[in-house]
């Protein structure tokens, strides 16, 4: 009897490496596992060395100060390292934000960039890396596509006991000194199911913590399965119903997405952790006019009033812009007085800085540089203190803390408490991914030490 001959077995795929720096909010942090997940059936594998990859991405976020200068100057370094390895090809892309808002002032400055593609594209990648080998030029895809981009992304990989999902992007507000709804277009919500079969995916890996992402992101409403629409709320509910999720989070927020249904879930999901990032930008009810937030101080305290009769050990986050254009003295101090108020465990404080295209940028009134380097070195000392003191008042407390990965120190581990500490304490290795009591006995600048526990 004949036989034909087994087929030849089909070749490997070859091996690449692939370098992704990750600038900015969380939601690029995201993006940029995503982005490896794309390219992994192409053969990429993540490298830390810039000097040894085949492809290097910037992933690029557009909302700090000179934003676009920093990634050329990364661009000068880069292609500095191309040319001085001849023989070896390096692809270079130039992802996210920045890509999005500047992508012809990219291949004009940089000719050298081979793709630049924006923060709704990014599951093209593999057809942008092949077009780019094809041709000589650049590829540029900046566009909003149709179809959403999670609906052609693989599932997402753990890397470690804590994951990030992505469950809204872009937003509506227009917020006047915001490039956010230029570069990641209008808001979408995913549909229900997908969240939670990605959850579920991710808790099946070994993942203790999800934290929930989106540009505004309790102002999801997606589509659940019997055809209603879920907020944030509800779907923190449903996912808190899934074994082994131990701990729920979600960033960034909005205060006028604040709705009942959120607030009870911080009253009654035990999962949902007692820390909550809500911006309030500035203390006075004319800056934050000027700046098309849509609500008022009064509105953020009640919010705030609201939320700590539910929670009472909640604590709080924020973001603030000083110098905004027209800030006169009695504005920046009321927002002074608004921190000294509420009082924050931690938040995040810019000098406001023009960005093209958004309304804030024509506006009269703007704030001379030295002003706002003065505000905010005493803005800045005002949320210092109170970090400290809120970590001091942790010490000499019991608290349940997801460790996450090994510390500098032989037989250190870190991990996270409820309220989104560093925490260090000497343990086994064999204890990551578990939440294990802890009693904090000290603090350091930017960590909490601790002892186990014996039980």
């Amino acid at each position: 009897m004949n036989h034909a001959p087994n087929p030849a077995p089909a070749p490997a795929t070859p091996r690449r490496k692939v370098f992704i720096k990750t600038y900015g909010c969380q939601m690029n942090v995201y993006d940029s596992a995503r982005m490896a997940d794309v390219l992994a059936p192409q053969g990429f594998i993540p490298t830390e060395d810039v000097a040894d990859a085949d492809m290097v991405i910037l992933n690029t976020c557009h909302i700090r100060e000179k934003a676009a200068e920093k990634v050329f100057s990364d661009l000068g370094r880069i292609r500095a390292i191309k040319e001085a390895r001849p023989g070896r090809e390096m692809t270079i892309a130039v992802a996210g934000c920045v890509a999005q808002a500047e992508g012809s002032v990219i291949t004009a400055r940089a000719p050298f960039v081979d793709i630049v593609l924006g923060p709704q594209t990014y599951h093209r990648l593999p057809e942008l890396v092949a077009r780019a080998e094809r041709k000589h030029g650049a590829v540029i895809d900046t566009e909003f596509p149709a179809e959403p981009k999670f609906d052609h992304l693989p599932a997402p990989r753990a890397d470690g006991p804590a994951a990030f999902l992505s469950v809204q992007e872009g937003c509506d507000k227009f917020c006047t000194f915001c490039v956010v709804p230029y570069t990641r277009g209008a808001e979408y919500s995913r549909p229900a199911a997908d969240v939670l079969r990605e959850a579920r995916g991710l808790v099946d890996a070994g993942v203790r913590e999800i934290t929930l992402l989106g540009q505004n992101v309790n102002a999801y409403h997606g589509e659940a399965v019997d055809g209603a629409t879920w907020g944030l709320g509800r779907l923190i509910r449903e996912l808190a119903e899934i074994d082994g999720l131990a701990r729920i989070r979600y960033t960034t927020s909005h205060p006028r997405d604040m709705d009942d249904a959120l607030m009870e879930a911080h009253r009654d999901v035990d999962a949902l952790m007692p820390f909550l990032h809500l911006p309030v930008q500035s203390g006075s009810d004319k800056i934050l006019a000027e700046m098309n937030r849509g609500h008022t101080i009064d509105d953020y305290r009640r919010v705030i009033d609201k939320l700590r009769t539910y929670r009472p050990d909640l604590a709080l986050s924020s973001d603030f812009i000083v110098g905004f254009p027209g800030e006169s003295d009695a504005d920046f101090q009321a927002t002074m007085n608004l921190v000294r108020e509420i009082t924050f465990a931690q938040s995040f404080s810019f000098k406001y800085s023009r960005r093209p295209g958004t309304p804030a940028t024509a506006m009269t009134g703007q704030v001379p540089e030295d002003v706002k380097t003065a505000r905010l070195g005493e803005l800045q000392a005002l949320i210092d203190k109170q970090l400290t003191q809120f970590n001091q008042s942790c010490v000499g407390r019991e608290m349940d803390v997801l460790l996450t990965h090994t510390g500098r120190h032989p037989g250190q581990l870190v991990g996270r408490s409820p309220y989104l500490q560093a925490v260090h304490v000497s343990a086994d290795a064999a204890m990551i991914g578990k939440i294990v009591s802890l009693r904090l006995t000290g603090l350091s600048t930017y960590s909490l030490a601790a002892e186990l526990i014996e039980k």
